[in-house]
């Protein structure tokens, strides 16, 4: 069976974009994001002082499993070591104060936004296009991060500028630990090196097991669905109580009832997430799969959801990531996904008619691959930089082999741009889902 080879659309596709800005601003259509914002301090990773805090702290096994908060420096170690061990990212409640100042005390930081949505209206603005956001941190702090021209959010019942909407309250925190591939952490006198580079999010944050949500944001979009684009939804990771979720499910099923009665052809997009109670993201992708045409997650999170449904999912195996995709919509009732990963993104479903969604994934793909690359939300020409690094070889090898599988649902795979060693890990999944919507007109 002849396959066609990878044909490298990034240059192009990158050149398309100022066009693109310049129909949104002459339509008066938005991307709408959704719901949370918060301040995050970001650890600077230092081997040697975590090295420390483990031959200090680290009084058990390495485990960690959903649900685990940090209580006390001992469960740290336990939790973030294992998390090392794996090389995989995740979120956790800190519990104490004193496990904070603990960490704060012991590792240099700097700030940075925190938030899908904040961080996807970010990197979007930081391209030009015109973008609304729901923030649930709206200290001076967060909205200075994210103000960029056509960057608006909604106030007694009109859109203004973010720093018009900006509050004078305390910021929320989150903290963030990168960590990187081939560090050697040292665990009852033996060496073990860390397989990929990834983060740990430490939430020590009320706000966001409710997530809160400005009822004049729902009144508004209520009204002026047809100015809409596409719209994403995210930032319920930190919800527990299933009777919270319960709640703001209700909210978001009349809100999106009453926007397709307006606009049907807007694109809906839920993006998921390491949750802390897995049942709430079942809940949400289940609750609003009626409503939504695609679902985003990861390789960590995919494998995640499937195993709580007794289905093993081999990553390294095209064949077994497509029979997982296959079942994630079948579990949760879901019309398309976009998988995204360090050497590939993917969209698998239902047809998106009128969408180059080959176009998404390739734009998605260059931010987060620019953030990984500098560090920040990319221009057009620091994102133009980034087609100087080479494609990914697992990517292209995946696409190879995705053409020779019989597949009766449209899947479109595109290698990434593969940065072995990223100067940056945290929000390249919101960053690379912000890129995705610029091909939703």
């Amino acid at each position: 069976m002849e396959t066609m080879a990878y044909q490298d659309k990034y240059e192009s596709y990158l050149a398309q974009i100022p066009a693109d800005i310049e129909v949104c601003k002459e339509t008066g259509r938005s991307h709408v994001f959704g719901y949370t914002s918060n301040y995050d301090v970001v650890f600077r990773w230092d081997i040697d002082v975590y090295n420390q805090i483990l031959k200090e702290f680290l009084k058990e096994e390495p485990m960690a499993q959903a649900g685990d908060t940090m209580d006390t420096m001992e469960d740290f170690a336990r939790i973030s070591s294992y998390c090392l061990l794996k090389g995989i990212g995740a979120n956790f409640d800190i519990t104490s104060l004193e496990v904070c100042e603990y960490l704060q005390n012991h590792f240099q930081s700097e700030p940075a936004l925190g938030g899908t949505c904040a961080q996807g209206v970010a990197a979007l603005g930081a391209l030009g296009f015109p973008m609304v956001a729901q923030l649930t941190d709206k200290c001076r702090e967060v909205c200075k991060m994210m103000d960029a021209p056509d960057v608006q959010v909604v106030k007694d019942g009109k859109l203004v500028p973010i720093m018009e909407g900006a509050s004078d309250e305390a910021p929320v925190y989150h903290m963030i630990l990168q960590f990187s591939k081939d560090d050697k952490i040292i665990i009852d006198g033996k060496e073990y090196a860390v397989p990929l580079s990834n983060r740990l999010i430490l939430f020590y944050d009320r706000i966001h097991k409710t997530v809160p949500i400005d009822p004049c944001f729902f009144d508004y979009w209520n009204e002026h669905a047809e100015e809409i684009s596409s719209y994403l939804v995210s930032g319920f990771d930190a919800v527990i109580d299933t009777a919270v979720m319960e709640e703001r499910l209700g909210e978001l099923v009349r809100h999106f009832e009453a926007m397709r009665k307006k606009n049907p052809d807007f694109i809906a997009y839920v993006e998921g997430a390491y949750y802390m109670n897995p049942e709430v993201k079942e809940m949400l992708f289940r609750g609003l799969s009626p409503y939504v045409n695609i679902v985003g997650t990861n390789e960590e999170e995919l494998v995640a959801q499937n195993e709580a449904h007794g289905l093993v999912t081999d990553i390294t195996d095209i064949e077994s990531v497509i029979r997982g995709l296959e079942a994630l919509m079948f579990h949760c009732g879901i019309r398309g996904v976009v998988l995204h990963t360090k050497d590939y993104s993917l969209y698998y479903g239902e047809e998106l008619r009128g969408i180059d969604i080959e176009k998404g994934l390739t734009m998605g793909n260059l931010m987060s691959g620019t953030r990984a690359r500098i560090g920040k939300y990319g221009t057009i020409a620091e994102c133009r930089e980034t087609l100087g690094l080479k494609l990914s070889p697992v990517g292209l090898d995946f696409h190879e082999k995705l053409g020779k599988l019989k597949i009766s649902r449209q899947a479109v795979l595109v290698p990434s741009r593969y940065l072995e060693h990223p100067k940056y890990t945290i929000g390249l999944g919101d960053t690379f889902v912000s890129g995705v919507h610029t091909c939703f007109q």
